[in-house]
This record gives C-alpha cells, sequence and structure tokens, in this order.
C-alpha cells in the first residue's frame, strides 16, 4: 500500500512538471549552454601559451648582447609579439589606454655596466684570496644598478603580472650567471669547459599515468563535474515553486488531510528529481564525450569511472532536492522562492569552488567552502576522475551530501507540522 502511495506521488509530481515544460526545457539547456561557452573559453586561455601571441612593446635602448639575449628569449617563448616602432613615452601611453598589456624597456648601456659590474665583483673576490688581480679595478666603483622598466595595462591580470615578471627575472638571472661564470674563467686564466646552459638543478614534473599515457588535467575534466553540479543544484528552483504552488492552490491541505504521510510525498519528490538529475549528468556527460571534440577540445573521459559518477550524482542530487524542498516549505510565495533560490545557488556554487579554486580564496572564505555541499560533490568528482579513487575514497563526501538531504528534510518536515498544528 505504502508503495502504491508513493507511486501515485511520482506520477502527480510528473504531471506537475508537464505543466511547466518551458522551465524543464531550461534545466536541460542552460547548463550544456553554459558547459559549452565556459570549457571554450577556458580553453582558449590554457591554450594561450600554444597558440596565439600576446603583442608587447619591445624597446632595446642598448641595443648589445644582453638586450638581444632578452629579446631572443622573448621571441622563443612563443608568447610574444614583439613590437619595436615606439619610444618609451609613446609605449606608455599606448599601455596605460589599454591598446596593450604591457611594454618592457631595456635602458642604455646596460650590457656595458652589467659587465663592468661583474668584472669589478670577481676582481674584488679573486684579490680577497690573495690572487694576481688589477688592483685598478678593484678599487674601480662599480655601476649602479640598472632597471628594466616595466609597463602594464592597469586593467591587466595580476598573475599575468607576476608571471612575466618571474620570467624577465629568470632570463637576467641566467645571463649575469653567465657572464660570472665568463669573468671568473678569464681572471683565474682556466680554459675548462663550463656548460652555461645546464642547469645543475632542474625540475621534472611526475604525473599520473593511464598506462604509458601521462594523464594531463584539462579544462574539460574540471567544467563537466563543476557545470553539473550547478545543473543539479539549480533544481532547487523549480522545486520549492512546485511546493509553493501546492500550498496556494490547496493540494498541500488535501494532501495532509489524506491517510497518506508527508514523508511519503517528499520521497515522491525525491525520485522524481533524482530522474531529472540523472538525465542532466548524463547530457553533460554526451556533451564532453561527443560534442566537445568536435570543437577541438578534449574529450571527457569516463572509462571504468562511469558507475562511481552516478553515484555522487544521486548523492548530489539528493543534497540539492532536500535544500530545494526545505526552500519551498519556508517560502510563502514564488517571488520569496525563485529569485531566493537561484541566489543561494549562485552563492553555494561561488563558495563551493565551481568558479573559483578553493585554493586561491581567502583563508576565511576556504573553511567556508568545506561547509558547501557543492565542495562535497566537486571534491568526489574529483577524487574519481582526477585521482582515480573508489567509492571507498569518497565515502566521506557522500555521508556529508546524504546528512545533508535527512537534514534539509527533517527540518522541512518540523517546520510543516509546526505551521499546521492545530
Amino acid at each position: 500500500m505504502l508503495l502504491y502511495k508513493l507511486w501515485r506521488s511520482f506520477v502527480k509530481e510528473i504531471l506537475l512538471l508537464k505543466r511547466d515544460i518551458g522551465g524543464i526545457v531550461i534545466i536541460f539547456v542552460m547548463p550544456l549552454l553554459l558547459i559549452v561557452t565556459i570549457t571554450l573559453i577556458q580553453d582558449s586561455t590554457f591554450k594561450n601559451l600554444e597558440g596565439s601571441k600576446i603583442p608587447i612593446i619591445f624597446i632595446d635602448n642598448d641595443k648589445s648582447e644582453v638586450s638581444k639575449n632578452i629579446k631572443q628569449e622573448l621571441e622563443t617563448s612563443k608568447t610574444f609579439q614583439l613590437l619595436t616602432n615606439y619610444t618609451e613615452k609613446s609605449a606608455q601611453d599606448a599601455v596605460f589606454s589599454g591598446d596593450y598589456q604591457m611594454a618592457i624597456v631595456i635602458p642604455e648601456n646596460l650590457t656595458k655596466d652589467l659587465n663592468s659590474n661583474i668584472d669589478s665583483k670577481v676582481q674584488t673576490i679573486v684579490s680577497s684570496f690573495g690572487l694576481e688581480g688589477d688592483s685598478a679595478a678593484v678599487k674601480k666603483t662599480a655601476p649602479k644598478a640598472k632597471e628594466i622598466h616595466l609597463y602594464f595595462d592597469p586593467a591587466t591580470n595580476a598573475g599575468f603580472k607576476n608571471s612575466v615578471m618571474n620570467s624577465v627575472n629568470k632570463m637576467v638571472f641566467e645571463i649575469e650567471n653567465k657572464k660570472i661564470y665568463k669573468a671568473f674563467q678569464d681572471q683565474l686564466g682556466t680554459e675548462e669547459n663550463l656548460d652555461e646552459n645546464k642547469n645543475l638543478i632542474s625540475f621534472k614534473e611526475i604525473t599520473p599515468k593511464k598506462g604509458p599515457i601521462d594523464v594531463m588535467p584539462n579544462s574539460v575534466q574540471h567544467n563537466v563535474p563543476a557545470w553539473t553540479l550547478f545543473a543539479i543544484f539549480f533544481i532547487v528552483v523549480p522545486l520549492s515553486i512546485n511546493l509553493v504552488k501546492e500550498k496556494s492552490q490547496g493540494t498541500s491541505v488535501r494532501a495532509r488531510i489524506s491517510p497518506t504521510p508527508y514523508f511519503v510525498h517528499i520521497l515522491g519528490k525525491t525520485f522524481t528529481y533524482l530522474i531529472i538529475c540523472i538525465i542532466q549528468f548524463l547530457l553533460m556527460v554526451a556533451v564532453g564525450i561527443y560534442l566537445f571534440p568536435y570543437m577541438d577540445l578534449p574529450a571527457f573521459d569516463v572509462s571504468g569511472k562511469m558507475f562511481q559518477l552516478i553515484v555522487v550524482t544521486l548523492f548530489s542530487g539528493l543534497a540539492a532536492i532536500g535544500f530545494g524542498v526545505l526552500l519551498g516549505t519556508i517560502a510563502d510565495t514564488q517571488e520569496q522562492s525563485a529569485p531566493f533560490g537561484a541566489t543561494s545557488v549562485v552563492v553555494l556554487a561561488a563558495i563551493g569552488g565551481i568558479w573559483v579554486p578553493v585554493f586561491l580564496m581567502p583563508e576565511f572564505m576556504q573553511t567556508v567552502a568545506k561547509f558547501s555541499p557543492m565542495n562535497w560533490g566537486l571534491n568526489a568528482y574529483y577524487d574519481i576522475i582526477l585521482r582515480n579513487s573508489g567509492i571507498g575514497g569518497i565515502a566521506k563526501e557522500l555521508a556529508f551530501l546524504f546528512a545533508f538531504y535527512i537534514a534539509m528534510v527533517a527540518i522541512s518536515i518540523f517546520y510543516e507540522r509546526k505551521q499546521n498544528a492545530v
């Protein structure tokens, strides 16, 4: 008998959804548009170093060895397109007005003064060991340190600024090291062949492997689960609106006086919207697998992970449904539930790491993110997709999501009983 009542509650929810076909289409189509748009934007950003070059202004007032080395490094980086027909003043105006992102100005006599500075310091060091050296060079005053001027568009991202400045610092540091080696060779009269281009310490990234192939993270692996979660939680809006409609149309009154317990109506809504969540997830995965390769994007790889991903989707759907039920139970009008539901989902997405990675947030917000159900779901997806975890590895996140659903439904039932107590 209870199963029959549950079935009738499920059918009732389907009939309610059929009355708003436009809203259901939006629930499915909007996330698909978001995932395609955001992934294209992010992927083009990730490929920026491999594809189109950033035009920057390069002014060489030195016209000697050091400036030529810096120019060569910038040109071979495949990141920048150098523009040279500018003066420092015109370059400053062009950059500050937003025409270009940056300008690099190499000062006059940079190579000459750098050589003099290095020779002076090397001579001082050699003389301190009692070795022969040019005493005049020791007494000679070292030239003043030179400055390479960097102009940035005020709207330029801080991360881009830091990246460029670190690159320039690295180039200058390597040039100085080579010259110091050469200066010591000249002073000591050695002909030892120092490999100037070989670093004593280098970096090697160790990546996860799938067979002989390195597994490299990409924009698709973030955007498919992230925007799937956003779509799942966006069902809060239609779910809460339907609950409010039931109250305004008297459906909830008939449900209360019927012999069917209130929790059965909640279960009917849960099963109905879980089906919607699964359909949303399958559509997102289908876009990632079949559509993205035609758009020059990496395909979304779910081989051997589909079952685990569906489990995470189900538990994330439960959390979203619980939140929607609570909102629809508390709200009195659609004008309350719709904007609050949409805004709350955006806030949960923001603090949950959907838009900005959690590690880039301030410390306080990183703590807040730990309480976002979207963050639990996103971490579970990441553990499966990027860290190859099984169900056991995501048990904690699944438990949090299920506990969130139980808590939301329990509060809803308690509130509903209190409001309708005679």
